[in-house]
């Protein structure tokens, strides 16, 4: 899943001023599940809004919406009708969420309200960890089913850099050594030979590096 916090209030706040109509768009998926930005959050947010806005004697109304998704159309569409009356939507979507509200709400400002971070796992009650960078090109086969490329902090291919200790990354000692990890993982498996392997130098096309990416599932489109 994506996983997102919800940006300081103040920075929401300076982004909100001149408004006085505003509608946060919570999302049902990613950013409810890692507690940024679903209906519970916002309805949060709006109350703390609201209670800036009178200690500074002003009057704001706040309305909050719940699309499922906010990076599908349909969803996006459902909530139309509730966003008319607004001057600005506050989305707590992640940055893809954001951005297709822009497209399809051209007439309205809208703001984001939390920081994207990563993509990630729930690895203990409200503690998320990065899993994937979505390169585009993955050799998870290789290498066990962890990603040198997010696991290991020089993203190196072809076994550890030298410097981890005990086990612990020399960037950050408070995170496992990823390539640590693909060596004790390979040798459960049995696997220890495709560390023989050269994994060749990564074409980074594949990954942000060749601009905004694309699937097609031609079976499926209309």
């Amino acid at each position: 899943m994506i996983v997102a916090e919800q940006k300081p209030i103040e920075e929401i706040i300076r982004y909100l001023e001149g408004f006085n109509k505003i509608a946060i768009a919570a999302c049902g998926t990613c950013v409810t599940v890692c507690m940024a930005g679903g209906e519970k959050e916002a309805l949060k947010l709006a109350s703390v809004l609201k209670v800036k806005s009178m200690e500074q004697n002003k009057h704001i109304e706040i309305k909050v919406v719940t699309p499922k998704r906010q990076c599908d159309s349909e969803f996006l569409e459902d909530i139309a009708f509730q966003l008319e009356d607004c001057e600005a939507i506050l989305s707590l979507g992640c940055g893809a969420g954001v951005q297709f509200m822009v497209e399809k709400f051209k007439n309205k400002p809208v703001l984001p309200g939390v920081n994207t971070k990563f993509m990630g796992v729930t690895r203990d009650v409200g503690v998320w960890t990065e899993m994937c960078q979505g390169c585009g090109d993955c050799i998870l086969e290789k290498t066990g089913g962890i990603c040198p490329v997010t696991r290991c902090s020089k993203s190196n291919f072809n076994g550890p850099c030298g410097g981890s200790s005990r086990g612990k990354c020399e960037i950050n000692p408070d995170i496992d050594c990823g390539w640590q990890l693909i060596y004790d993982r390979l040798k459960v498996l049995g696997k220890l030979d495709n560390l023989y392997e050269i994994i060749p130098p990564k074409d980074w096309r594949s990954s942000r590096d060749g601009g905004p990416r694309k699937v097609e599932k031609k079976e499926v489109m209309l």
